[in-house]
């Protein structure tokens, strides 16, 4: 029997989930309050639109940071290879980099949104932008939903309802958390919501004033009170704020429940991961006795990038230009262990509006898994970054967005 749907939020959750519902016979309308959907998508991968990762079923749940279960019927419903599908259909050329991460092969995420878009017109969806939702309820068996366009106070009245409204993550894009408002209205519980996969703000001024500095494949060990927490092996960069990059979004995107900025978190950074103290020093050794007459920042320069030794040395107290020949033991012993091991203080995370992903939101124990509908209210549906799950940079984030909307979707 066909059904009235509404649904919120044109998001990756939103669009899938409108489709699908529509494709079933449904009255779909999509409401957003951007002037185009997929506003948030734009700005993934760098402005290219990450948008899924092609590795194995496996190996998506694996890549999910929090509540992984509850996404299995998801992912095995709706896979990379299905948003892969409709995408080629409508002649996005897809490409795969490094770790799987897929890409337009045009580079230009509006191609991805534009596709998005006619598939959801081709499968009869009405959608309707610049639509603010004020207020959402359930009189006797019909949801009410309330919202603003052009200034004026509309009301749309729907079969079931479909929460798709994102985070609070880059809120510019239109996440500003209504969703979980929603949910509380209608008696869920909301998990607090952290930033994830968010850079880290470091107390040291030294990293502030190398921003851009880049360093690939060191170890970054997260530790409290001398006791290790976690540890990421990959790339970084110094900001002017303190350290991001892949390694530290894997970090955060573990422990973003656990870094404060009450207690006491440090970052020990190991530039040469793969050699031994030992091994280090027989390194500099190595290129001190090639390099005798040169000044040692010249020296270092050769395996490190100039304002870094620049800053190291400083942080030594060594004259940077001391000649290769009169760097002394000492000197050596105070380099070696000062590059495996950089110590910084965190200060705190970046707040959650520069986080890439939102975690926390709806309760998933309050949600139907198989079908992404409440468990409180008959009718009503979450998906998408709303809800209290989310991965690892690389894709994983939107393929959780469009495997949920499509639970949802197909059991309108």
């Amino acid at each position: 029997m066909s059904k009235k749907v509404l649904v919120i939020g044109g998001g990756p959750a939103g669009i899938i989930a409108a489709a699908t519902a529509s494709k079933k016979g449904n009255k779909v309308i999509l409401l957003d309050k951007n002037s185009i959907i997929g506003k948030k998508m734009l700005i993934t991968g760098n402005g290219r639109c990450n948008i899924t990762n092609n590795c194995e079923i496996e190996d998506l749940i694996e890549n999910v940071t929090r509540n992984r279960n509850f996404l299995y019927s998801s992912f095995y419903s709706f896979s990379n290879k299905d948003i892969i599908d409709i995408l080629q259909k409508y002649d996005v050329e897809i490409k795969v980099e490094n770790d799987g991460r897929c890409f337009p092969k045009s580079d230009k995420s509006i191609d991805v949104t534009n596709a998005l878009k006619t598939y959801l017109l081709d499968n009869g969806v009405i959608l309707s932008l610049n639509c603010n939702v004020i207020n959402v309820e359930k009189y006797k068996n019909k949801f009410i939903t309330e919202y603003t366009k052009n200034n004026r106070k509309e009301i749309i009245e729907s079969d079931s309802l479909i929460i798709a409204t994102g985070g609070k993550s880059y809120p510019s894009t239109g996440s500003t958390g209504d969703g979980y408002k929603f949910g509380k209205k209608f008696g869920h519980n909301i998990i607090s919501t952290k930033p994830s996969i968010v850079p880290i703000n470091i107390k040291e001024n030294w990293i502030k004033q190398n921003k851009g500095l880049s360093f690939k494949n060191v170890k970054i060990v997260l530790s409290s009170d001398d006791k290790i927490i976690d540890y990421e092996i990959g790339d970084i960069i110094f900001t002017h704020f303190g350290i991001s990059g892949p390694a530290i979004f894997n970090i955060t995107s573990r422990n973003n429940r656990k870094i404060n900025a009450k207690d006491r978190f440090k970052l020990d950074i190991d530039l040469f991961p793969s050699l031994n103290l030992k091994e280090l020093d027989e390194k500099i050794i190595e290129l001190l006795g090639s390099n005798p007459n040169k000044n040692i920042i010249n020296v270092l320069s050769i395996i490190l990038k100039y304002n870094f030794v620049l800053a190291i040395l400083n942080l030594l107290q060594i004259n940077i230009s001391l000649k290769a020949s009169n760097f002394t033991k000492e000197h050596r012993r105070k380099l070696v262990r000062l590059l495996k091991s950089i110590t910084l203080n965190i200060a705190d995370l970046r707040s959650i509006e520069e986080a890439y992903v939102t975690s926390g939101g709806i309760d998933i124990n309050q949600i139907n898994p198989s079908t992404m509908e409440s468990k409180i209210v008959e009718g009503l549906f979450f998906c998408g970054e709303v809800l209290d799950v989310d991965a690892y940079t690389g894709g994983f984030n939107l393929q959780i967005s469009y495997s949920t909307g499509y639970l949802a979707g197909d059991n309108q």
